[in-house]
């Protein structure tokens, strides 16, 4: 066994400043002592899924991160880990644990057929594993390997963790509990479309900013009303998006963050909601499109009729929340740059321009463009 901070020294040495994760039992000696440490930080996120996207958007960002959680959560996870991490190329650490291995120590029944297939589903994603170290002599080798995968790449590598890997560490640090958030907003009918409102946030985003716009037409109608280096457009991942920002946004404080979410994919992780209400970050917004259709894929309705999502985000912890049906309104409300977490709810109509394109380079080459606009910028 090793203990807990031997290895995070190492990761912190090597760069590793960010960790997201999901407990497990497994997990419990080393999370607990992340969670101590105040020299990395900690999101606890609310699924493997948005722990995996939490931390691309600090790789994004500039800042090395790691994403660990149990590995039956690991189908979670396949998502981003296959169309966001592999498609933008985004070299995040993996902690997975072994719950359920066979041959190893006995576990609950729901643990087997994952425990047995694990390492199979790290190969089938294309993602290079080893396992985690388990004496001090092996921790910064390890690293190191894992490190120069990720750098030839540009993609992530897992360290699959077995049972008793790490010596017990009891946890001191406990999540300080905030004030719920805002009051909810008052009722508005949708009266523009999306390319209205994409216009208006274009207006009212200023050359430090970093525009983030979901999966499906946000991303293709925004690259087509005018592609920019500071935005990036999601592909596949769905309901990562706010998961991305966040991460982003906690690595690059002196940048404000855009998030433009849609309501399928809102409804798909909105657990997300929970930690970013949590987090809060000053340089935040968060808004959310809804149409009460999954447009892209033949406008099949959404239940977004029933849901107040004004009230959902005051639940969770946002401190500003608004409800904007008109572009101009929406523009002065971005404009105002005041420092506190924002959440915009933005009823529209749906419909979509005619031949609508697709941008026109790769996502990776999106990523990169804007690595170099934050780097210059």
């Amino acid at each position: 066994m090793i203990e807990a901070g031997s290895f995070l020294a190492a990761a912190r040495s090597r760069g590793f400043e960010l960790i997201s994760g999901v407990p497990c039992s497994y997990l419990t000696p080393f999370i607990n002592r992340v969670i101590d440490d105040d020299a990395v930080r900690y999101v606890a996120a609310a699924n493997e899924g948005d722990a995996v996207a939490i931390a691309a958007g600090s790789e994004l960002g500039g800042v090395p991160a790691i994403a660990m959680f149990q590995n039956s959560g690991l189908g979670n996870a396949v998502s981003p880990l296959t169309s966001l991490t592999h498609v933008f190329k985004l070299p995040v650490l993996l902690i997975v644990t072994l719950r359920g291995e066979p041959g190893g120590p006995p576990d609950e029944p729901q643990h087997s057929l994952m425990g047995a297939i694990t390492l199979e589903i790290l190969q089938s994603m294309k993602i290079p594993w080893e396992y985690f170290p388990d004496d001090e002599d092996q921790v910064e080798a390890v690293l190191d390997k894992a490190l120069a995968a990720m750098k030839e790449t540009q993609r992530p590598f897992a360290l699959a963790m077995r049972k008793g890997t790490v010596k017990p560490s009891p946890i001191r640090t406990r999540l300080q509990q905030k004030d719920v958030g805002a009051q909810t907003c008052t009722n508005k009918e949708a009266t523009h479309r999306r390319r209205d409102m994409l216009l208006a946030i274009q207006q009212a985003s200023l050359a430090p900013d970093i525009v983030i716009a979901t999966t499906g037409y946000t991303g293709r109608e925004l690259f087509a009303c005018e592609d920019r280096e500071n935005q990036l457009y999601m592909v596949g991942s769905m309901g990562c998006a706010p998961s991305l920002g966040l991460g982003l946004a906690l690595c690059r404080p002196e940048r404000n963050v855009t998030v433009i979410d849609g309501d399928g994919a809102a409804m798909m992780r909105m657990g997300s909601m929970t930690t970013i209400g949590y987090e809060r970050p000053t340089n935040l917004v968060h808004i959310l499109l809804d149409n009460h259709v999954h447009e892209s894929t033949g406008a099949q309705s959404t239940v977004s009729r029933s849901i107040d999502f004004c009230a959902i985000a005051a639940a969770c912890g946002y401190p500003a929340v608004y409800r904007v049906n008109d572009p101009q309104e929406l523009t002065d409300l971005l404009k105002r740059k005041d420092p506190q977490l924002k959440f915009i709810h933005v009823p529209i109509l749906p419909g979509i321009p005619e031949n609508l394109g697709r941008p026109a380079s790769t996502p990776a080459e999106v990523a990169s463009r804007l690595r170099k606009f934050m780097d210059r910028k």
